[in-house]
């Protein structure tokens, strides 16, 4: 094959292996070994389609040899096996017991004994109405996972696939980090592959929608958006880009390759259109039913297979190394020259090739983001997982969802666990994909959960009432979902930041709590609460609002420290759990203190603990240049920036957690200057605009101090705000109000609430405004 589809891997490190007769032992860290198994004493030391890589340096072990058991110790396990002879008739379960060393517990494991683990993801949300199962991940409360390796077919040094030679061997790979989680994540991925940079114009907004536009309506669409200044970055064309009405003795019509000339009369032209206007461009495949006779391309499918000239449908087999570099060469390249950036692979037609255990899915997401690598350009697919180490392909498509809040309060969960298994840039489709009932309310709150994912994709079904432009929405709903979509954009920089680290140090864009806090039951108990990049925790809201109260409500979890919501300015003291109530224009975004958010021309940092912040600018992908932007809070609160070389940069800095600021004062190239500032009281906020020349440097302090009257009125102004949306009868809020008033210390005033008041919301609520600072 050609060599674009080659992959580079690398083999056992030279004596971490020991053959015993049946049983082969790879060390290859100190918690995480390969075992297998072999009738026939057949191994590989090929790459799989889960493993690329069992070379992770130097391991320190010993080996003890006796009369009937060989002894393998490393720091954290101990491996005993017994020595098998030609013929023994022992399995791996009686050949071999690990014991295991970690601060969880030492504990003995044996091959088939069950593992728990914090689970992994799923090959797709089709038809899912809430939650579905989920496959398992390589982390575990107990200590111990298991990776199964057995089922693998074989990459061949020339690109191509083959079976194993021994059908019935067991290879599996004994991951026991005990809670070491983010260590064990990080070897996975390096056995597993690297996860590649993902181009930067992936992390912005993207448009599709299963409909019959035409060329003209789809580029009025486009500018429609970018009249109302709503920002997108992909434009994704569905099926209906291609022929679907076909002779039946040919197939369906979903799988095509030839332009409807009917909607789109000059596809280049609208490609370049697109193009212009800023936009990378996917189109929709559905590759299942091969190439039949009506396709544009047919004949030079035909030719470059040497088929015979019958007008027989080219059957689809991504086994056959031909056909791969056909099936690019033919019906894909000629489109991506003229201006298809990446391809939307939608298969939903099997998992059975003429090889055993080999999933057509894994073929086409392997050889397609491969096959986009060519001539060094950025490559992303959007297709459907296909097992452990699909986190090589991005970008994931989640699949078709039922349009409903069960759906959307299950996505937090399913797209933070998945990084447990190491796939971390899923994409849903926003909003929902189908069925279900009209509720703006439910959309908006499926924005705030898309932007604050990895991938921000809008797309629904071909119903022409399921629709998702902004604007076709309610003013309240509609000015909602455009602040976020806008928002999305600005927190590209951050984003990008976060692509960087998570190719380059393997730390995935979004964790689920229990990654950082792993001695912590309550990181346990709130699945949907997750760290979003190293600095915030996301609490996404999935539950209507009370109607009375119009706010909706969120149960979430503070860790140790404090930390402030960037959108309201309450801040919340760990460890304890909160309710935490938002109107419809607002998301539960907390920042840590000391954390420090850059966005586009924007930065916002917490006060109240030391911090540091490295913004990396990939630029356009792989290969482009980087820019090094640093940001830092010290202990006495002076905030700096050093910009990079030959970038030059102008912000607007908001502190929040901040007292009453008295003065400002920046200190740029070692020039102090007084500072004109802003200052919030309710959102206890302070904003500062400073311009930072290329190279250089730039310093803030501000000079503040506690105004108690000031914390008061703060708070009466939260609590009135509240009341004062609220849908309730006028005496009643004057009741609350005046309890609130009567001031006092914070269980004077809760008290007097609790006297007045007996839902349990309205409490709460008030409560939150009152307890938080």
């Amino acid at each position: 094959m050609k060599g674009i589809y080659r992959i580079e891997t690398r083999g056992a490190r030279s004596g971490n292996t020991i053959a015993l007769g049946n049983l082969r032992v790879t060390v290859i860290a100190p918690a995480l070994i390969r075992l297998e198994w072999s009738e026939k004493g057949i191994f590989t030391d090929k790459a799989t389609q889960k493993i690329w890589n069992r070379d992770l340096g130097a391991v320190e072990f010993i080996r003890k040899d006796y009369d009937d058991e060989c002894e393998i110790g490393t720091s954290r396990l101990t491996i005993r096996c017994r020595k098998v002879g030609d013929g023994g008739n022992v399995s791996l379960r009686s050949a071999v017991e690990v014991i295991i060393k970690n601060p969880v517990g030492t504990r003995t494991w044996r091959h088939g004994d069950k593992t728990e683990t914090l689970k992994g993801t799923a090959r797709t949300l089709d038809n899912a109405d809430g939650a579905i199962p989920l496959g398992e991940g390589i982390i575990s409360r107990s200590g111990i996972a298991i990776l199964d390796d057995s089922r693998s077919c074989l990459i061949n040094d020339d690109g191509t696939i083959s079976a194993r030679e021994e059908k019935n061997c067991t290879d599996v790979y004994l991951f026991a980090y005990g809670h070491d989680y983010k260590d064990a994540l990080r070897d996975f991925l390096l056995i597993t592959g690297r996860p590649p940079l993902l181009p930067r114009w992936a992390l912005g907004n993207w448009w599709s929608r299963y409909h019959r536009y035409t060329q003209e309506e789809y580029l009025a669409l486009m500018d429609e958006f970018a009249r109302r200044k709503i920002p997108l970055s992909v434009a994704m064309i569905d099926m209906d880009w291609h022929i679907t009405k076909i002779d039946s003795s040919i197939g369906t019509g979903w799988t095509g390759y030839t332009w409807n000339r009917e909607l789109f009369p000059d596809p280049k032209q609208f490609l370049s259109e697109l193009h212009k206007r800023n936009l990378t461009v996917s189109l929709n495949i559905h590759p299942a039913e091969g190439v039949g006779r009506h396709e544009e391309d047919y004949e030079a499918m035909r030719k470059s297979l040497k088929r015979a000239d019958d007008g027989e449908t080219i059957p689809f087999d991504m086994t056959s190394p031909d056909f791969v570099e056909a099936y690019f060469s033919c019906l894909h390249h000629p489109k991506e020259k003229d201006g298809v950036d990446f391809w939307w692979i939608d298969w939903q037609q099997g998992e059975k090739t003429k090889l055993a255990d080999l999933d057509p899915l894994w073929l086409l997401n392997h050889y397609h983001f491969l096959d986009n690598k060519k001539s060094g350009k950025d490559a992303l697919i959007l297709s459907r997982y296909s097992g452990e180490g699909s986190h090589r392909y991005p970008v994931g498509f989640s699949g078709d969802t039922v349009i409903s809040w069960k759906s959307l309060d299950f996505q937090p969960f399913f797209t933070a666990t998945a990084s447990n298994i190491g796939y971390c840039w899923w994409s849903h489709d926003i909003g929902g994909h189908m069925l279900g009932t009209y509720d703006e309310e439910l959309q908006v709150r499926w924005v705030q959960l898309g932007v604050f994912s990895p991938i921000m994709r809008l797309h629904s079904s071909s119903s022409e009432f399921n629709h998702k432009e902004p604007w076709l929405f309610g003013a309240g709903e509609s000015a909602a979902i455009t602040g976020f979509l806008r928002m999305r954009h600005a927190l590209i920089p951050y984003l990008n930041t976060m692509n960087v680290r998570f190719s380059r140090d393997l730390v995935p864009p979004i964790r689920p709590l229990y990654h950082e806090f792993p001695e912590e039951n309550e990181a346990y108990d709130f699945p949907n609460e997750y760290f979003f990049g190293t600095e915030l925790i996301a609490c996404p809201i999935t539950s209507p609002a009370k109607k009375d109260l119009r706010m909706a409500s969120v149960r979430a979890w503070i860790p140790e420290g404090s930390y402030t919501d960037i959108f309201t300015g309450m801040t919340y003291e760990g460890k304890k759990t909160v309710v935490m109530y938002r109107p419809l224009e607002s998301f539960p975004l907390l920042l840590k203190a000391g954390g420090i958010l850059p966005l586009e021309s924007e930065v916002f940092v917490s006060l109240g603990a030391e911090g540091k912040f490295v913004q990396e600018d990939c630029g356009a992908g792989e290969g482009s240049d980087f820019y090094r932007t640093e940001f830092g809070i010290s202990g006495e609160g002076v905030f700096f920036i050093r910009a990079p070389k030959g970038k030059s940069a102008e912000y607007y800095i908001h502190f929040l957690n901040c007292d009453e600021v008295l003065s400002a004062e920046s200190e740029i190239c070692g020039q102090k200057r007084p500072s004109d500032f802003r200052y919030d009281p309710l959102m206890r906020k302070a904003s500062v605009r400073v311009s930072v020349p290329a190279s250089g440097e730039a310093a803030i302090r501000l000079s503040t101090r506690k105004n108690e009257e000031l914390g008061r009125k703060m708070v009466l102004s939260r609590c009135f705000s509240l009341l004062d949306k609220a849908e309730i009868d006028f005496v009643r809020k004057e009741r609350l109000f005046s309890a609130v008033k009567k001031g006092g210390d914070t269980a004077s005033v809760c008290g007097e609430i609790l006297a007045e008041e007996t839902d349990c919301d309205f409490v709460s609520a008030l409560f939150e405004r009152i307890c938080s600072r």
